[in-house]
């Protein structure tokens, strides 16, 4: 009762204030809950990824709008379907449990009579022959964004990268080069009792067999690996910065390509992370002085950079900020926000100065977590036409190769986040 109540409250301030559901779902929440953590962060987490879903079948089973209700009768509602549809919870828990959380005899009511339909029905879903519709619903995702997959993906890879989207992620880390190797680290793991194997494409990245907090992990304290996504290892190993190099991350929070680059050299260069945003450096820091590892953070707009290291950078790391669609697994509150139309032009504009920074021969590596043409393929190319000293160059992770100098990582083919890149080369 008191861990499905601490969701209860969760869902609430996460909708009355529209905060992300990482923030509010804090150590201090999880330490509270003790042994029932886990409970707490799937029925928090995961009844904010499904709430689409969720709420189609409160107007199918109560036959009145989600958002005609009141927020605790909605979340309330929300919560119980979502341990019926999504969990393996025995239905008549599942029921009591939520109906003994409404505030009044009516809400009581309400709940109880939706749940114990829900219960005996199967989950509510649009006709299939209304396809983004169907799909929007069944995978909670908003209909514009499943018709822009529609754009970009075969008809048949839609539903396969949406549900793809909606597994739980297993963690993944890339060793600290400085101070222990990936096969060193995956022994480490394993003689700990985390099953972990090498993964497929980045040459340093361990997958883990599950989703662990990493401050659990052996070695973590003493600064023997980084968490970061393979996609994003993969930026790193692209760059193929050698020691000595003054490499620059434009965008740098938080800060895992910069670092991984650091750690590869042994901290043997310079290093410099830049951000807009002061609050995110910290977090960087932090992370460096684990790692142990130095370097020069500051703030910084991306579309302005730092005049004094124009021409002097032998690698730059451009991570620009973008609609996120690549990542939408791991963060479940995501998929609900308004896409804006501005990001393609943004992420271009840093590009442009980013750019700047490279001398002759240098190497800038331009990537996005996110998969629309917009923002990716079409912006590499806007600036190769515009920047004739410029010239893609491609790459490749074993049989996986660039096309054009450009590689798009899909969740659902590659088991990485949605993620793209490309390798831009400055002429000698």
């Amino acid at each position: 009762m008191s861990t499905r109540r601490g969701a209860l409250s969760l869902l609430l301030t996460a909708e009355e204030k529209g905060s992300f559901a990482n923030l509010l779902l804090s150590r201090r929440a999880l330490d509270a809950a003790g042994e029932e953590a886990p409970l707490l962060t799937a029925l928090f987490y995961g009844t904010v990824e499904r709430r689409l879903t969720l709420d189609y079948a409160i107007g199918v089973l109560a036959e009145r709008d989600a958002e005609s209700l009141t927020p605790h009768t909605r979340n309330l509602l929300r919560l119980g379907l979502y341990q019926l549809y999504f969990m393996s919870i025995p239905a008549h828990a599942a029921c009591d449990q939520t109906v003994a959380l409404g505030e009044n005899k009516g809400e009581r009511a309400l709940v109880n009579a939706v749940l114990r339909r829900a219960a005996r029905e199967p989950m509510p879903l649009p006709p299939e022959g209304r396809r983004a519709r169907h799909l929007s619903v069944k995978h909670s995702f908003p209909t514009a964004t499943v018709r822009k997959f529609m754009e970009i993906l075969p008809e048949g890879e839609v539903e396969s990268l949406l549900s793809a989207f909606n597994e739980v992620s297993p963690l993944t880390v890339t060793p600290n080069l400085a101070k222990i190797s990936r096969e060193e680290l995956c022994c480490l793991f394993s003689a700990a009792g985390f099953p972990c194997e090498k993964t497929p494409y980045s040459a340093r990245s361990v997958r883990l067999g599950e989703s662990v907090p990493p401050e659990k992990l052996p070695g973590f304290a003493e600064g023997l690996f980084l968490v970061q996504d393979e996609a994003s290892a993969m930026v790193a190993e692209a760059l193929c910065a050698e020691r000595g190099q003054r490499v620059i991350d434009t965008c740098a929070a938080p800060g895992g390509k910069i670092l991984s680059v650091a750690t590869a050299l042994g901290g043997e260069g310079s290093f410099y992370a830049f951000d807009l945003h002061e609050s995110k450096l910290s977090l960087i820091e932090d992370s460096a002085r684990r790692l142990g590892v130095s370097l020069h953070t500051a703030v910084c707009d991306g579309r302005v950079g730092r005049q004094e290291l124009i021409g002097t950078a032998d690698c730059v790391i451009c991570d620009v900020p973008c609609s996120g669609l690549g990542v939408l697994g791991k963060k479940p509150d995501l998929r609900y926000r308004e896409m804006g139309d501005t990001l393609a032009p943004l992420g271009l504009a840093i590009l442009k100065r980013s750019a700047a920074y490279l001398r002759a021969d240098g190497v800038l590596i331009y990537s996005t977590c996110t998969l629309t043409p917009e923002e990716n393929g079409d912006n590499v190319r806007a600036f190769l036409a515009d920047n004739p000293d410029f010239y893609a160059e491609d790459f490749a992770f074993g049989s996986l190769r660039s096309h054009g100098g450009m590689l798009t990582l899909y969740p659902h083919i590659h088991g990485t986040d949605g993620f793209f890149m490309a390798k831009l080369r400055k002429r000698k």
